[in-house]
């Protein structure tokens, strides 16, 4: 109203309604933070008790007994529960502990409740217990750096998401001053125990730390985190000790529902095709996750690129009584043509739009890119011995760099005994972006290692995509289906008639609803030649305006939207089965903590089931170690899993993608996964390939 005064800014501030609806608080916070979730039947009495099983067993690595020996005869670890139990199991089980906990890597969603469960296991069993969070990761174990757990620490954190309560590190307790500097911080602190929540690398220092402190009284605990969903433990016998790490569940969901609005988009403005990059850079587990979860039109798995075999090239090279080893692994060549078969055959029914789904470390399965790898290391490495010099000093620019190769190529041909780089490595290396070319020609790591993280993955592919889409283009094959309707209405408007010009315009006229332009008509020009060729017009005459107008529709224009999916999935607040799942395993933290386990990784095992048939057990690391190359050495470290081509969740993926691509007339096959909502019972229990998964468990 005309001359009423306005608040100040002072007063807006203190106003109930502003300051309510600026809070921090809301009412999915509230109720995330007071829900307490359930126990396991097993964690649900007033103690547990371990009892070791034999019936799992694995295939031991001599390093690792040598290396661990105090640890490397831990049996797999069933826990169970008691309401009553005899006095010295009680006074040990109810002891006063001291235990610090750290998390260690990039946050997974849930981190916070296995400090929960932990905490309330711990309090339960003596009010007297002290628990530590170790800050900013194992930084802050080496430099002593901690804040002491409470009860409102714990309950401000309750099923939030990220590691904000004690922060996280990328640091490793890897040489001996660091773990000399770890071991006086646990003395300090009067440790009894250390619980390490982190990937394969920091469970595989967890191992190592129990074993040097295991002589302090020290226990050590590793807890299985990653978004990546590669920590998967199987014993000897394919037995599932641990179906999937924390945090895997959120973050595939958090990617789902945006690349779902993606498809929404793609479908509405139909003139993108959204290309999403997820993480992954060593299995492809969130990539099949995110297409049961979106039914996005492709999705590649990188374990299943590195599996394909080219039958063509295998019976080629027969003919000629040769073995082409090329012909085993996908080429980036190859590749790319799938993709654009997928696009042009979308296009060819109207649908110039989708969305591709591509794992983050897609390349590193890309049999070529490790052979060139390799091939040019070794140049490189020959270079530099041979001429005394530097092979990057003396090739500044990239095509003196490529003119080199060319050299090789043309001695390989003039000299049989020279294989090690022939034409078809000169070919395929030339198929490559020039960016990418940079990348595999630049300087190695001070180990001599290509950095795979350093590369857009997505640009790679869609530099080839883009170039094989306008050979496409240019030979006609690679074009926009008309609808019939369309068509005809347009013809009629201008008083032509579609049935004159049809079979002149169109190579599928008398069959298919959406027509498609003849290859031989790719431009105005080739498409007047046709019209005089057949009599519709003189040479003189222009091609009528609707005839022109259908043309041009006819053409396609690839555009993209490239987007990463990584961070902002791992920071997500977890779902309920993240939320449950990680604080059954604070419970079963403590429950290998008090009754004196170390070495042991603590998990649920029957993930994939009914949550009352969730079995908390303790795994032994120190079996599951093998040897792998990291920074040009063999090191002992956890193995990561890769996705199984045999497993149920593979086979129905591979089984859908032709109904997912929907390459045909009918609608898209999208699926609307929603939101992760902790209000509300519309939300899913547990991630889709655990469910497929189980099937298969079901008929064992």
């Amino acid at each position: 109203m005309p001359g009423k005064k306005s608040l100040s800014i002072e007063d807006l501030i203190k106003n109930p309604g502003v300051q309510a609806a600026t809070s921090n608080e809301n009412m999915e916070l509230i109720e995330r933070r007071l829900n307490i979730p359930p126990k396991c039947k097993l964690l649900s009495g007033r103690y547990t008790k371990l009892i070791d099983n034999d019936h799992f067993k694995f295939d031991i690595h001599n390093d690792a007994s040598k290396l661990l020996p105090d640890i490397i005869n831990n049996k797999v670890q069933m826990i169970t529960a008691l309401d009553t139990a005899d006095d010295a199991f009680i006074e040990k089980y109810c002891r006063k502990l001291t235990i610090g906990i750290v998390f260690s890597g990039g946050p997974a969603p849930g981190g916070h409740n296995v400090i929960a469960g932990l905490y309330e296991a711990a309090k339960n069993a003596n009010p007297e217990t002290r628990i530590y969070g170790f800050l900013l990761g194992p930084d802050g174990i080496i430099e002593n750096e901690s804040i002491e757990i409470t009860a409102d620490l714990v309950a401000a954190y309750r099923n939030l998401g990220g590691f904000t309560m004690i922060k996280t590190g990328r640091a490793k307790i890897d040489t001996k001053k660091k773990v000399a500097l770890s071991r006086k911080t646990c003395k300090n602190l009067g440790l009894d125990a250390l619980v390490i929540v982190g990937g394969d690398d920091s469970n595989t220092n967890a191992a190592f730390l129990a074993q040097e402190m295991i002589k302090d009284g020290v226990q050590v605990i590793g807890v299985p985190k990653t978004i990546d969903g590669d920590i998967q433990v199987r014993d000897a016998d394919g037995n599932v000790l641990c179906a999937m790490s924390f945090g895997f569940h959120t973050a595939a969901r958090a990617f789902a529902n945006a690349i779902s609005n993606l498809c929404t988009d793609s479908s509405s403005d139909v003139k993108y095709w959204h290309i999403c990059k997820v993480m992954g850079r060593v299995a492809s587990h969130l990539a099949l996750e995110v297409a049961l979860q979106t039914h996005a039109n492709m999705t590649l798995i990188s374990e299943d690129l590195a599996d394909y075999t080219d039958y063509k090239r295998i019976n080629k090279a027969k003919e000629k009584g040769t073995i082409d080893y090329t012909a085993y692994g996908m080429t980036l060549r190859h590749l790319s043509r799938v993709i654009c078969n997928g696009i042009v055959r979308r296009a060819a029914v109207n649908k110039n739009y989708g969305v591709i789904v591509i794992p983050e470390g897609v390349l590193e399965f890309i049999n070529e890119i490790q052979v060139f790898i390799l091939k040019l290391n070794t140049i490189i490495a020959e270079y530099n011995e041979t001429h005394d010099n530097d092979f990057h000093v003396n090739f500044l620019l990239l095509d003196d760099k490529l003119e080199y190769l060319r050299q090789l190529a043309r001695r390989s041909r003039e000299d049989a005994s020279f294989k090690i780089w022939n034409t078809r490595d000169d070919e395929l290396f030339n198929d490559i972006p020039a960016f990418f070319q940079e990348g595999l020609l630049t300087e190695r790591d001070s180990h001599g290692n290509f950095q795979f993280s350093q590369v857009e993955t997505e640009r790679v592919l869609l530099g080839l995509v883009k170039d094989y889409l306008n050979i496409l283009k240019e030979n006609g094959t690679y074009k926009i289906g008309i609808e019939r309707s369309y068509y005809k209405k347009t013809l009629e408007q201008e008083g032509l008639d579609p049935a004159f010009f049809g079979p002149i315009l169109f190579k599928n006229y008398d069959g298919d609803d959406y027509l498609l332009v003849k290859e031989s008509i790719i431009s105005v020009k080739t498409l007047k030649q046709a019209l005089v060729k057949a009599g519709a017009i003189s040479a003189e005459e222009d091609v009528p305006a609707a005839v022109n107008k259908i043309y041009k529709k006819s053409v396609p224009n690839f555009k993209t939207q490239i987007h990463f999916y990584g961070y902002d999935g791992r920071g997500n607040d977890p779902t309920r089965f993240d939320c449950n799942y990680t604080y059954n395993l604070g419970f079963t933290v403590f429950s290998l903590i008090a009754n004196g386990s170390t070495g042991q990784m603590a998990a649920i095992r029957n993930l994939e089931m009914d949550f009352s048939l969730w079995e908390p057990i303790g795994i032994p690391i120190a079996p599951l170690m093998h040897l792998e190359e990291r920074k040009g050495k063999l090191t002992l470290v956890l193995e990561k899993s890769l996705v199984d081509l045999n497993s149920v969740s593979f086979r129905v993926v591979k089984s859908l993608r032709e109904r997912w691509l929907a390459a045909t007339p009918d609608e898209d096959n999208y699926r609307r996964p929603g939101p992760i909502r902790f209000t509300g019972k519309g939300e899913e229990d547990k991630p889709i390939t655990l469910v497929l998964n189980a099937l298969d468990r079901a008929h064992q």
